[in-house]
């Protein structure tokens, strides 16, 4: 049953698919495994963007679509959950309706942008999605009476997703709602994860491939090029939507430099770029090593620093506030020695 619902797409490699089982278990496990609110933080978070990554690997790996709009239709999910809920109050319908709004709203834009973009030439249609992204985030942080512009909207959701709500002890560890709020995250970032992966793996998947590979001679087969590549392209908005729609649940606050951001855009690409283009496997990879960089790789050279006090120049290259510098020197390294990515990699090696 399991390789039916992964559509036959096995990791093909032994030490891949232990990575892939190893991430699983501790996303799945993360609660109780690594118990504090930082862990969990980091948890819901690489399971948001694994799906995020997931979404636009579909447009750039196997469509061959470069765009710079996937952070809008991910901040028009999660300003969706947040106005519906702002509205409406805090209630199980507030999340649902404003889930399905973002979605949509999400599918008919990129609607929109596909069938007036996507005929021209990639850097036209890339240089496209990145004026209409910039000109959403400039709208939302002017309209502060609906967004609440840069200071974003704070709102309430359902007792049950919150700390207040208690369910007991498991093995030791307080089962509230904050945890109840993590496995919505994790079982519907898995449910998104394994649609995309099961898309990528039908007919329709590797009409996208062929697409990818050879345009014209897709087109001149009978495939309509331009109803695909927009086909591809909502699809990936709205998944990219329902993915802001767990982050709105799960932050319960939503602001332009926490999902309309650029540098968020930036991280989605070293992500796709670092797991694999062309590999959802990939997604799953290079989100998970990259929020793992982002949120305790400072920690650690913090603490390199210290254990190397006595060595010349090294300490100060192990310096916390570089971090940045070595996170871009890892990601040169692996661009240098996985060319394909971790996943094309691992693959090759069988």
């Amino acid at each position: 049953m399991l390789i039916n619902l992964l559509s036959g797409d096995r990791p093909r490699s032994l030490v891949l698919t232990l990575v892939l089982l190893t991430i699983l278990v501790c996303l799945a496990l993360a609660p109780f495994l690594f118990p504090g609110v930082r862990s969990l933080e980091t948890a819901a978070r690489i399971c948001i963007f694994i799906a995020l990554v997931a979404s636009y690997d579909l447009l750039l790996g196997y469509t061959g679509i470069v765009s710079f709009a996937h952070t809008m239709f991910f901040g028009l999910g999660a300003y969706g959950v947040a106005l519906a809920s702002d509205h409406m109050g805090r209630g199980w319908g507030a999340l649902a309706v404003g889930t399905l709004a973002g979605a949509v709203a999400a599918a008919l834009l990129a609607l929109l942008i596909g069938l007036f973009s996507l005929r021209v030439r990639a850097i036209f249609f890339a240089m496209i999605t990145l004026a209409v992204a910039s000109a959403v985030a400039v709208l939302v942080s002017q309209l502060s009476g609906l967004t609440g512009g840069e200071d974003g909207l704070n709102y309430s959701i359902p007792r049950e997703l919150t700390p207040a709500f208690r369910l007991g002890e498991v093995a030791g560890i307080r089962i509230n709602g904050k945890i109840l709020n993590y496995y919505l995250v994790f079982f519907g970032s898995l449910a998104l994860f394994l649609m995309l992966l099961r898309v990528v793996n039908s007919p329709f998947g590797r009409v996208l491939q062929a697409i990818r590979e050879n345009d014209f001679r897709a087109e001149s087969i009978g495939y309509r090029v331009v109803w695909y590549r927009t086909a591809a392209t909502c699809l990936s908005a709205s998944v990219a939507a329902l993915a802001g729609s767990l982050f709105a649940i799960w932050l319960r606050y939503v602001g332009p430099d926490t999902t309309l951001s650029f540098e968020i855009m930036l991280d989605i690409l070293l992500m796709v770029v670092i797991g694999g283009m062309g590999t959802m496997y990939g997604a799953v990879i290079g989100a998970t090593i990259f929020v793992l960089a982002q949120n305790y790789l400072q920690n650690l050279m913090g603490v390199a620093a210290g254990a190397t006090e006595g060595i010349p120049l090294l300490p100060h290259l192990l310096d916390p506030d570089r971090w940045l510098l070595w996170l871009g020197v890892l990601f040169v390294l692996s661009v240098y020695f996985f060319p394909t990515g971790i996943v094309g990699r691992l693959r090759l090696r069988g």
